[in-house]
């Protein structure tokens, strides 16, 4: 399976260091070692294992690698430095690619010895598009039900992917979660991720859910945190032309994982499509630079529309999923009479798609299926 990104990270290779970073499992290794076929003397070398560990630490690959993919490398201490100190030193012929876990994503975040060297990338769930490459019978809804992470998408039965699922949440929580920042509280991050799951796509405040689990809000937003650095869930904020003044309403919330949700068809859908739209927003942020995000609107009325796409702060898309609403919603008609913002009703089960000015009905199956899913 080729991922969407794979020419640029090899074109980015050829001017500075490339960070892949993404959630667990989320096929970085596949990746990598796809773009390893590139080169004519790649060197794969991994900090988990002990003896390509030693190679690492004593710089011990050939002069002659033209390639080197460095994974968890983050785990090294002074990593950052190290890897400076390779890419300073290193022949012209040499290109680096770092990647890892989440966590690298965290760790990256800290300090600037790195400033100016790389370019980063972020890998998301596999798209429609990109599942249909290896099979042409992949559905809207295998892809809704089984999520976008290769393994449970390409399981052979439900059963398979959900075995999978179950240990994937327990090591991410184990593993990762308590690991990161010296959480112990095992019982209390396990609730609050399965309040997350049943309520997906609902404006959540984080004292219900600090009365739910028993812990201080500021505890609750510093687990959320740690959860949206780690590619776990993300946050949807509602739309204000002050940043500040919109972090402090009540977010979204939505899971990378789509097989996550425990919520009705509607709740899975509006997932899908809004890790949809975040990972055009990071693969054109990515490859530009500007900076993009994912809002919603609402209205003290209560007139909503659940996406809106903002570039460099200026709205450019409001987007609305249905399962099987065939005319404009409301919320769309309001905020694109009032303040001209264009907008497109994604459906689940449509026949036949139409426009109405700068308001379009588009079939979902079609419609994630598009390259740039914001034209």
């Amino acid at each position: 399976m080729k991922r969407e990104i794979f020419n640029k990270i090899v074109s980015d290779l050829q001017r500075k260091i490339v960070f892949l970073s993404g959630p667990r499992q989320v096929g970085k290794t596949y990746l990598s070692r796809n773009i390893m076929s590139k080169f004519e003397k790649p060197r794969y070398l991994n900090y988990d294992n002990l003896l390509e560990r030693k190679v690492v630490l004593g710089q011990g690959w050939s002069v002659h690698t033209d390639l080197l993919v460095l994974d968890e490398i983050h785990k090294m201490p002074d990593w950052k430095n190290y890897l400076k100190g390779v890419w300073d030193s290193r022949t012209e012929r040499l290109k680096i690619l770092v990647t890892g876990s989440a966590r690298l994503e965290v760790f990256r975040q800290s300090g600037d010895s790195l400033a100016g060297r790389y370019f980063h990338h972020r890998l998301l769930p596999v798209t429609l598009a990109e599942a249909a490459t290896v099979n042409e019978q992949f559905s809207l809804s295998h892809l809704i039900n089984r999520g976008g992470f290769p393994e449970p998408l390409l399981a052979s039965s439900d059963d398979d992917a959900g075995r999978w699922r179950r240990l994937y949440a327990d090591g991410l929580i184990r593993e990762d979660i308590l690991t990161i920042d010296n959480i112990h509280q095992f019982k209390a991050m396990t609730l609050l991720v399965e309040l997350l799951r049943l309520r997906v796509a609902s404006p959540l405040s984080y004292q219900s859910l600090a009365e739910d689990i028993g812990v201080a809000p500021n505890t609750v937003k510093h687990y959320i945190d740690i959860l949206e650095a780690l590619y776990i869930v993300f946050r949807v904020y509602p739309f204000h032309r002050s940043i500040t003044r919109s972090i402090r309403k009540q977010p979204k919330f939505y899971f990378f994982d789509n097989g996550m949700v425990k919520g009705d068809e509607g709740a899975m859908f509006e997932n899908l499509v809004a890790v949809s739209l975040l990972r055009q927003l990071y693969l054109l942020e990515d490859r530009d630079g500007k900076r993009r995000q994912l809002f919603y609107l609402r209205t003290r009325e209560g007139k909503e529309v659940d996406f809106l796409v903002a570039e460099e702060d200026q709205p450019i898309l409001m987007v609305e999923a249905k399962n099987t609403e065939r005319r404009i919603s409301q919320g769309l008609s309001h905020f694109s009479k009032k303040y001209g913002y264009k907008g497109v009703q994604v459906v689940r089960d449509l026949n036949v798609e139409n426009e109405s000015g700068i308001l379009h009905l588009r079939r979902a199956d079609e419609w994630l299926k598009f390259e740039d899913i914001l034209n």
